[in-house]
């Protein structure tokens, strides 16, 4: 089993999510593609983590690319609003949908019946055979169809419990905006993969990207860590055994990278250069805030706020080092060690208006 070196490990990472700002980054759907997603509850923090790995920010591209179709929006990782590439997003939804977390009886009780939720699949299925339609147009065909008015409350939350399920089985995708009105269309794709090839794709490239990882700490990125543990350790033992994973060593912790990458990650220089990144960003998301080596843990409260709230991090050499916002015309950074001052001022300048 390889050991490595913990900074070159936060150095190759750093620059596997394009935090070095290589040329090739400057497409907004390579970005997206890269990170596994992008989450997009608040649209100007998904700009700004696209634009936070560009030479040149162009937010104006992200927006292009998502209005034409290169990049779609839909409920993934943890249940939350991200953009996605429609390369990857049928293998993300198929590993997500096979958690069937609606079929709790917990979930049934607080939403709907699962009598309830197959009713309004194929109603939706049929009000979206068609131009987008909004989210209260949707409600209207549902209650229409079903003949069951109770139904529209649970459909007009704008947190979508009820339509996420409907999302991972890919029924379902964010359309254009309707002015401030969100709207719905069928996604881009006509099936989802299997399982175990869903696993194939997605845990590599999450590997390649946020490794090495334990599968636990990949399931909690992909669903908040509901998958069963059986199928979990499946995922990982089927590709070590094929040969696209291996096991490495780091700060004594045996974690999961990919095969290809071992190498890199020994030789990988350290990042030295300074990021101010948005809420919510991947850097953070990927690991997960748990993780001691991004994240110190005596600081992860400030990190990771009430409410599910991620704060927006300074992050140097591969980890985060402070917090930063903004207070009305100011931005306030909170550094808890050294960073390089030249780099928080040259990122200030960065940050859009």
């Amino acid at each position: 089993m390889t050991v490595l070196d913990r900074r070159r490990v936060l150095g190759w990472r750093s620059r596997r999510q394009l935090l070095d700002r290589p040329a090739g980054a400057a497409d907004p759907v390579t970005v997206v593609r890269r990170l596994l997603g992008v989450q997009a509850q608040v649209g100007s923090y998904a700009e700004h983590a696209v634009a936070a790995r560009q030479a040149v920010p162009d937010p104006a591209g992200l927006r292009a690319a998502l209005a034409g179709g290169a990049l779609v929006k839909t409920w993934s990782a943890r249940g939350t609003l991200h953009l996605l590439d429609p390369s990857q997003a049928p293998a993300q939804l198929a590993l997500l949908a096979a958690t069937r977390t609606w079929e709790k009886g917990s979930w049934q009780k607080t939403f709907v019946t699962l009598g309830q939720l197959d009713a309004i699949r194929d109603a939706v299925h049929d009000a979206l055979d068609g131009p987008p339609r909004t989210r209260e147009e949707l409600v209207t065909a549902v209650a229409a169809r079903t003949g069951d008015p109770d139904l529209a409350a649970h459909l007009r939350s704008g947190w979508g419990a009820v339509l996420k399920p409907l999302a991972w089985q890919g029924l379902l995708v964010h359309g254009p905006g309707d002015g401030s009105r969100v709207t719905f269309t069928r996604p881009p794709w006509s099936a989802l993969p299997s399982v175990p090839d869903a696993a194939r794709l997605i845990v590599p490239a999450y590997l390649g990207v946020y490794g090495p990882a334990s599968a636990e700490t990949f399931d909690q990125w992909l669903c908040r860590g509901v998958t069963k543990k059986a199928a979990l350790r499946g995922y990982f033992t089927t590709l070590v055994a094929e040969g696209l994973l291996a096991e490495v060593e780091v700060d004594g912790r045996r974690l999961y990278a990919r095969a290809g990458d071992v190498a890199a990650m020994a030789d990988a220089e350290p990042f030295d250069e300074v990021r101010l990144l948005p809420a919510f960003d991947q850097f953070v998301l990927g690991p997960g805030t748990a993780d001691p080596t991004v994240v110190p843990p005596q600081r992860r409260a400030e990190v990771s706020r009430p409410q599910g709230w991620i704060s927006p991090v300074v992050a140097h050499d591969g980890r985060v080092k402070g917090v930063w916002q903004r207070d009305g015309g100011r931005v306030e950074v909170d550094v808890w060690e050294p960073v390089p001052q030249d780099g928080i001022d040259a990122e200030l300048a960065r940050l859009p208006g």
